[in-house]
């Protein structure tokens, strides 16, 4: 990476702090090509913070050939006593630390001088070749760049979170006459009220089942409620009201959304209270049936409730952290509360260095939390954090409104902390006990097929399709801590030269896609703690506990067939002996339990039916063969619902759209004759005759 060199300027325009901050964050990218994710991580979104104009700085290139403190001390000379956020780097670019400071020349004087309390610390300074800075005008803007940046650069030596997926709301829309009631993840584009954040799909999705029972809103989209010519299923089932067709007056179904509004914001002792009574009344009027769906409402909303667990009277808005550190690894078990209402938990267990503090980990845990998520008016904590004050001014910064950060010492508060506490202790033994078990699986791995040391990045491929079509070929990989879905890829089979239906050849093209941007990338895999890039030996820190990139093992779901061809690929690109390849054939009758082994250095042999390694291979194929089939079956999908219209060029949505409105169907348009095409509205003679020539070759 070529750093910036720039001097400390004054006041920028705006536009231009923001260009600065956005290539500050995003430093050098590599060129994607259509390997794609299972679960891709979200592109990484322009900076939005509540500040804009931010002075930049960056010193490089003054301290060419030299590495750690001393390369410190050259940089440090320059920098200001501001507050600010800097970025230390490696010599290959890679980012290593990113920190705040009030100070920027005092917090990096600290590195210059050699002294170190950690080995962590230690380890960052002597890799450490040159840093970046970003001077802000206050601490608290500091704070939430650097969170801002650490989520989006991941540096191997800050604590990072693991699992950032957006929380789902209930939204219940306002941009139509009869709200519906609905899932939501993502902006908040569309109009309505939204409730929330649930820690769970599951969570939303039960909530939503039980409030179509109590208050029968309509889950189905516009276009279907405009369609709907009499009642659907849902109304016969009674968990919806039938607005669709004038079965409720607009009137009674405006009731139910409001009812369902109070109890989603908090006053669901005040709905009850309403139903109770008209159940009540329609008893005494001896309108017992009337009285039977009140009941059931009732039920319904308990139901609710019931499911929630823990509702505390004196807690309106809250969410509560708790952290417990075992064995090297950390869990913080996160409670969310909203309108008096427990809606779910979640457990994290971000990357920390055993040795930093519980408190210490919670404080970067917090910032990165909410650096993308509203942020409640409490937040409780199980340890007081390091720099509390600043915390919470600069959440109150970014989310508008005061916010209290806490550490409650009795009552109720204290209950809700110490049930979560217990969570977090449970859910890291839980993991625990299944890493445990993998080592064992991988050690036993290791020992069964003649391996060195148990692999840290078992690859698993399988091809999928149907006589040839959509081919897909899929990767999955596994490790220390299970399957790393964000590793999954998918290969979408695009060579013109297999023969459908060709596995090998399928095979071939996986193997060669996969590791020629492999090499490209991350260079070449070579002998224990080494790596080679651009032709030269680079040391690599044993200790460094980052998911590798180079397989140690990758497993081929196929015979002696495929494994050749798996081996003329990775021959003809230089690393054969660098991966261990395995096949893995189903047995006689295709019969899970006879599976074959094919190795370089052994010939083909089984394992024992109960063998715990067979188990563990048998579950990586099951897992590739899910991924593929599945990754098959979208892309077969959106195969049979392309339109014929979308092949011709020059044919956008827009002419589109006006050929299918005047022709009904794609079949009627291909029929139709230059004369008939011209009459449709926005079709010229020009237009006309392409979509004629595509469909009549003479």
């Amino acid at each position: 990476m070529s750093p910036r060199r720039r001097s400390i300027p004054g006041e920028v325009e705006d536009g231009e702090a923001a260009d600065d901050i956005a290539g500050f964050i995003a430093g050098d990218e590599t060129e994607e090509d259509d390997v794609q994710a299972e679960e891709p991580e979200a592109p990484a979104p322009g900076i939005d913070l509540p500040f804009t104009a931010i002075d930049w700085t960056a010193h490089a290139g003054d301290a060419d050939g030299k590495v750690g403190a001393e390369v410190i001390q050259t940089l440090v000379k320059r920098l200001p006593n501001a507050p600010g956020v800097y970025r230390m780097m490696n010599a290959a670019g890679d980012v290593l630390y990113v920190g705040k400071a009030r100070s920027l020349k005092k917090r990096v004087t600290n590195y210059a001088q050699g002294r170190f309390h950690t080995n962590r610390i230690g380890r960052m300074v002597r890799e450490t070749s040159t840093m970046e800075f970003v001077v802000t005008r206050t601490e608290i803007e500091a704070l939430l760049l650097e969170a801002n940046l650490i989520k989006r650069l991941r540096p191997r030596f800050n604590v990072l979170m693991r699992d950032d997926k957006s929380f789902p709301y209930i939204v219940l829309t306002g941009n139509h006459p009869s709200p519906g009631i609905f899932k939501h993840r993502g902006a908040r584009s569309r109009k309505g009220d939204y409730f929330g954040p649930f820690a769970s799909a599951g969570a939303v999705g039960r909530t939503i089942n039980s409030l179509q029972r109590a208050f029968l809103l309509r889950t189905c989209t516009d276009s279907v409620f405009e369609s709907r010519t009499r009642p659907c299923l849902l109304y016969q089932i009674k968990r919806c009201s039938g607005p669709c067709t004038g079965e409720v007056s607009p009137q009674d179904y405006a009731a139910l959304v409001e009812d369902a509004k109070d109890f989603l914001s908090g006053r669901s002792q005040k709905v009850k209270t309403e139903i109770s009574g008209q159940m009540q009344q329609a008893a005494e009027e001896l309108d017992f049936e009337r009285a039977a769906v009140y009941r059931d409402r009732l039920a319904a909303l308990s139901h609710v409730q019931s499911h929630q667990g823990i509702n505390p009277q004196g807690v309106e808005e809250a969410d509560v952290f708790a952290i417990h550190q075992h064995g090297g690894q950390v869990c913080i078990q996160v409670f969310f509360f909203r309108t008096g209402q427990n809606w779910g938990n979640r457990a994290y267990f971000p990357k920390a260095d055993p040795a930093l503090e519980a408190a210490e980990v919670l404080s970067s845990f917090l910032a990165q939390f909410y650096d993308d998520k509203p942020c409640p008016r409490t937040i409780m904590l199980s340890h007081k954090v390091e720099e509390q004050e600043l915390l919470e001014q600069a959440l109150a910064t970014k989310a508008g409104h005061r916010v209290s950060i806490m550490v409650p010492q009795r009552g109720e508060k204290k209950d809700l902390v110490d049930h979560a506490v217990q969570n977090a202790r449970e859910a890291l033994g839980r993991r625990l006990a299944e890493t445990s078990t993998q080592t064992r699986l991988l050690a036993g791995f290791a020992e069964t097929f003649g391996l060195d040391k148990p692999p840290r990045r078992i690859e698993v491929y399988d091809n999928s399709h149907i006589m040839g079509t959509n081919a897909v070929g899929a990767m999955i990989v596994s490790g220390p801590e299970g399957f790393v879905k964000n590793q999954y890829r998918k290969f979408n089979i695009r060579s013109t030269d297999i023969t459908p239906g060709d596995d090998f050849g399928m095979m071939r093209e996986v193997m060669e896609r996969r590791f020629s941007r492999l090499l490209k990338e991350h260079g070449e895999a070579v002998a224990d703690g080494e790596a080679v890039v651009d032709g030269a030996a680079v040391e690599d820190d044993v200790e460094d506990t980052a998911f590798p990139a180079w397989p140690d093992v990758i497993l081929i779901d196929g015979g002696q067939g495929q494994m050749t061809a798996v081996r003329s690929i990775l021959s003809n690109l230089g690393i054969e002996d660098r991966v261990v390849a395995i096949g893995v054939a189903k047995g006689q009758d295709r019969e899970a339990g006879r599976e074959r082994f094919f190795t370089r250095n052994k010939g083909a042999f089984t394992l024992p039916v109960r063998d715990p390694v067979l188990y563990f291979v048998q579950r990586l194929r099951d897992e590739a063969h899910r991924f593929a089939i599945g990754s098959h079956r979208a892309r077969r999908k959106k195969e049979m619902v392309r339109n014929p219209l979308d092949e011709i060029s020059g044919i956008g949505p827009g002419r589109k759209r006006a050929l299918l409105l005047h022709f009904g169907t794609a079949k009627a348009v291909s029929n139709a004759a230059i004369d008939d095409l011209t009459a449709v509205d926005g079709i010229s003679e020009s237009v006309a005759r392409l979509v004629y020539n595509h469909f009549h070759e003479n």
